[in-house]
């Protein structure tokens, strides 16, 4: 089992750096990280702002999606963070590190961890298009 140091639902700016800088540790030959970042556009409409809105829950659903890819991985370390709340173009919404001792663990980790919280994350996005059109999608 590796260390889960860091699981959060926060409504403050995410430093995909500082992230990844948690889970670097002597004994990870691999950390991989990754940062999904609000766009300009989706499916061709140009996106004027957007929010995230979570259940109460999302903090405990993260946490047990941390605890799956603990279990699945052999994991030096793992961090996965998701913003709420309104978030500009190009900040991160979702971020997640984990450092494994070999390269190949490490990518495959991080790519679960990000489909898993993705899947399972009680996480709403409203979305709204320039035109003055919006919607809301259940996604992470």
């Amino acid at each position: 089992m590796g260390e889960i140091r860091l699981v959060e639902v926060v409504e403050h700016v995410l430093d995909a750096a500082a992230i990844e800088h948690i889970v670097a540790d002597a004994r990870a030959g691999a950390v991989v990280s990754f940062s999904g970042n609000v766009r300009d556009h989706d499916h061709g409409r140009s996106v004027a702002s957007l929010a995230y809105e979570g259940h109460p829950s999302a903090e405990a659903v993260l946490m047990e999606v941390a605890k799956e890819i603990d279990a699945r991985y052999d994991l030096v370390a793992l961090a996965v963070a998701h913003r709420v709340g309104p978030i500009a173009i190009g900040e991160a919404a979702l971020v997640a590190a984990v450092a494994t001792a070999h390269r190949g663990e490490a990518f495959a980790a991080c790519r679960d961890l990000v489909d898993l919280t993705k899947e399972r994350l009680p996480v709403w996005k409203h979305q709204v298009f320039a035109d003055g059109t919006d919607e809301w999608v259940n996604c992470a």
